[in-house]
């Protein structure tokens, strides 16, 4: 095997870690099932979350979900830049990571990178709300269909929170349109 053969078969190992490395779920998270896709289709309004850069200074901030011709999901996140008083769009794509009744996702914004979306908590009966994660417990989202909830319902998901261990303390109150 000659140098450029080797370094290219690390290439292809590392490329594989890195792709297949955020499509993890926090420790004693584990994804919702029964998971109906039609039923979560629509429009959900981000009630709290943890802060990530991509998302810093947002305020309205909405995701929509509608299945695209190849079987996944056309994914559009919006939000209201305070700081540039302008709305902010990313449109990206998802697909099951296992099982089409779990609800265990990866979502991509970037070509091919992809990252976990864990529905760890659902209202089975109307699909109302879903709290939600990502690869780690930095990534931490509440859902709903309206742009306010119980504030028992905002109660529990921190309480919920902080005992899979996400930093329960630093979510934040995402301000909606009355």
């Amino acid at each position: 095997m000659n140098i450029f053969s080797a370094i290219k078969k690390v290439s292809l190992l590392m490329a594989s870690l890195c792709l297949g490395g955020c499509l993890g779920m926090p420790k004693n998270v584990k994804p919702v099932k029964p998971f109906d896709l039609n039923r979560y289709l629509g429009k959900w309004y981000e009630i709290a979350r943890l802060d990530h850069s991509f998302e810093r200074g947002m305020e309205q901030v909405t995701a929509e979900y509608s299945l695209r011709d190849d079987g996944g999901v056309l994914v559009k996140n919006r939000g209201f830049l305070t700081k540039e008083q302008q709305w902010k769009e990313a449109q990206g794509k998802a697909f099951f990571v296992e099982k089409a009744d779990e609800g265990y996702l990866k979502v991509s914004f970037f070509g091919p990178f992809y990252g976990s979306y864990v529905i760890f908590e659902l209202d089975k009966e109307n699909y109302q709300y879903a709290f939600v994660s990502g690869p780690d417990t930095s990534y931490l989202w509440l859902l709903a269909r309206t742009p306010t909830v119980d504030p028992k319902l905002t109660a529990r998901f921190a309480e919920q929170a902080r005992q899979l261990g996400f930093a329960a303390d630093k979510l934040i109150d995402v301000k909606q349109a009355r």
